[in-house]
């Protein structure tokens, strides 16, 4: 008799877990943010500092209830680049960047907090290349991490910060025949709102 009672509790654990996916909270919006992309080259050829620009695109959101664990993702278009202080020259390239990001949320109805990270990948759909001595080249391929966090207020408003890591090299430069490469890293101030 126990044991028809242990294997009926087992089972209707199995079968609540296998119902949560089936009953995740799915949310669309849109999201915006303001950029500062940082570019760092791999020797001292070339010094590069800070470019701002935007975000902005659609967002999905996918939480499990009750326990506020879930995915998000974005495909945003996305202004990044660099500023070549020795030229006082901003080089930007625009990018379409797709995140994807392991998310918890957690708090109390009306304002709650959430912590998110994960990868993101980025295709270069446009650039404003000046006429500058040294030659750079923006790759079409880019992949990275992001961390972040933020608050949602009144279960719609989200307001983040993230930061991006870069592991793939964006750029080239050569100069007299050296060449270095440089990785982009991202910090970013968000906003999005769910439906």
């Amino acid at each position: 008799m126990i044991m028809k009672k242990n294997r009926l509790f087992i089972g209707l654990v199995l079968m609540m877990m296998l119902a949560l996916p089936a009953q995740a909270q799915i949310r669309f919006g849109v999201k915006a943010g303001l950029n500062v992309a940082s570019v760092k080259f791999d020797s001292d050829l070339l010094k590069a500092g800070n470019l701002t620009g935007f975000q902005l695109g659609p967002t999905l959101e996918v939480l499990v209830p009750y326990v506020g664990v879930g995915v998000e993702a974005s495909i945003l278009y996305s202004q990044k680049g660099l500023y070549i202080r020795r030229e006082m020259r901003t080089f930007s390239a625009d990018y379409i960047d797709v995140p994807v990001s392991f998310k918890w949320k957690f708090g109390l109805p009306v304002i709650k907090a959430y912590l998110n990270t994960g990868p993101y990948v980025s295709f270069r759909v446009g650039e404003d290349k000046p006429n500058i001595q040294t030659q750079i080249e923006t790759k079409t391929f880019a992949a990275g991490l992001n961390f972040g966090g933020g608050v949602e207020v009144l279960g719609s408003i989200q307001v983040g910060f993230n930061y991006g890591l870069g592991l793939t090299n964006d750029y080239s430069a050569s100069k007299v025949g050296d060449i270095t490469n440089g990785k982009t890293n991202l910090i970013s101030i968000t906003a999005a709102l769910l439906f």
